[in-house]
C-alpha cells in the first residue's frame, strides 16, 4: 500500500467502485443512521410526488464520507428521475452549465459535489435557474449583445459540502432544505459492516464487526473501507472474519483502537515532543509534518477534535489530556493550566 494512502481518509477512491456502487443504499429505508434526516425527507419526498412537483433544492453539508453522495441517488430514486452528476471545479464556463440543465427532464436530480468551490460566475448563472427555472443566456457580444431566458425543466439541484461557511448567502438562501449529517454511532456502524458483508458475501462475527465499526472514525466510507482490507486478510485465514483476524489486520493497516492512523498519531506526536504539547500555530505544525495546513484543518483536526485529543485555542493548537494520555504520556503542567 502506498505510504501515502490513509485507509482513515474521508475521501472518494478508485479502488473497487464497483463493490462501493453495490454497497450505496437505493432507497430510504436501506439508508442506516441519519433518522431524523430520514423522516424529513420521507415527508418531503412524499409531498412532492403527491403534489406531481420536483422536490424542493436540498444542501447537504458534512464531512466527507457520511452519505450526501447517497442520499442524492436516493432522491433521485424515489422521485422516479434521473441522477446527473458534477463538481464545483468541473463547472468552469456557463456553457458547461447549459450543456448539463439543457439534458435535464422533468423530476431529474442534479448534483453537485464540492459546490462552495464553484466559480462566482456560474454560481450567478444559477439562481435563475433554481428560483424560475430559467438559464440566462448572453448571445453575441458589443451593443448587439442580448439577454434570452431559456427554459430548464423543474429539477431538483442537490448540493454536498464539507465547507458550509464558504458558500454566499445568495447560494444558501434559495436551497428550500437545508440539512447536516452527523457522524454515525457504534451501533449503526455495526449494522453497516453487516450489511456490507452480507452483500459482499463475507462471513463476519460479531466481535469482529464490532471493532471495526469502533475504529472507523464514525464514518460509513471507512467502515466499508476497513471491511474490505481485513476481507484481504481473512481470505488468506480460512475466510471468516472473526474477532482476533480483524485485530490483527487492524493492527497491521496502523488503525488503532480510537480509529486513528499513522498520520492522525504523527500529529499528536509531535505536537508533544517538538512543542511540549503546544500551543502550537496551524502553519509551523504544517511544517513540522510536511503537510499543507489546509489539510490538517480539513482533514486530521476534526476527527481528534471530535474525539477530544486536541483543541483550537486562541494561542493555537494544544493536546489535552485525553491526547497524553492516548500516547501514553502524562501531561505536563503547563498544559493542566492551560485548559482549566
Amino acid at each position: 500500500m502506498d505510504e501515502n494512502e490513509r485507509l482513515t481518509e474521508q475521501t472518494q477512491i478508485n479502488e473497487d467502485d464497483i463493490i462501493e456502487n453495490s454497497l450505496r443504499p437505493q432507497v430510504l429505508s436501506d439508508f442506516i443512521g441519519q433518522d431524523k434526516l430520514k423522516e424529513n425527507l420521507k415527508v418531503f419526498i412524499s409531498a412532492a410526488k403527491k403534489r406531481s412537483e420536483s422536490l424542493d433544492h436540498c444542501l447537504f453539508y458534512a464531512p466527507p464520507g457520511l452519505g450526501k453522495t447517497t442520499l442524492s441517488h436516493i432522491i433521485a430514486k424515489e422521485m422516479g428521475g434521473s441522477l446527473r452528476i458534477t463538481s464545483g471545479p468541473v463547472l468552469k464556463k456557463v456553457g458547461d452549465l447549459a450543456a448539463i440543465l439543457t439534458s435535464l427532464s422533468a423530476g431529474d436530480v442534479f448534483f453537485v459535489d464540492e459546490i462552495h468551490r464553484m466559480n462566482h460566475l456560474i454560481e450567478e448563472s444559477l439562481y435563475p435557474v433554481m428560483e424560475d427555472f430559467k438559464l440566462d443566456i448572453i448571445i453575441g457580444q458589443g451593443p448587439s449583445a442580448k439577454t434570452i431566458k431559456l427554459p430548464v425543466a423543474h429539477f431538483t439541484l442537490v448540493g454536498a459540502t464539507t465547507r458550509a461557511g464558504m458558500l454566499s448567502n445568495p447560494l444558501r438562501d434559495r436551497f428550500g432544505i437545508i440539512e447536516h449529517l452527523d457522524f454515525y454511532t457504534d451501533k449503526e456502524l455495526i449494522q453497516i459492516v453487516k450489511r456490507s458483508a452480507l452483500i459482499m458475501n463475507i462471513v463476519i462475527k460479531d466481535e469482529a464487526a464490532q471493532e471495526i465499526a469502533k475504529r472507523s472514525r464514525g464514518t460509513p466510507r471507512i467502515v466499508n473501507r476497513l471491511l474490505k482490507r481485513v476481507r484481504d486478510f481473512a481470505e488468506i485465514n480460512g475466510g471468516i472474519i472473526t474477532f482476533e483476524i480483524a485485530i490483527n489486520a487492524l493492527n497491521a493497516l496502523a488503525v488503532d483502537k480510537a480509529g486513528l492512523d499513522k498520520m492522525d498519531r504523527l500529529l499528536l506526536t509531535t505536537m508533544v515532543e517538538k512543542f511540549n504539547g503546544g500551543p502550537v500555530g496551524i502553519e509551523t505544525l504544517a511544517l513540522a509534518i510536511s503537510e499543507e495546513s489546509d489539510t490538517i484543518s480539513d482533514i486530521y483536526e476534526p476527527f481528534l477534535i471530535q474525539l477530544g485529543f486536541i483543541v483550537r485555542t486562541a494561542r493555537g493548537r494544544l493536546v489535552t489530556t485525553a491526547g497524553f494520555k492516548h500516547l501514553g504520556l502524562e501531561p505536563p503542567n503547563n498544559i493542566r493550566n492551560e485548559l482549566f
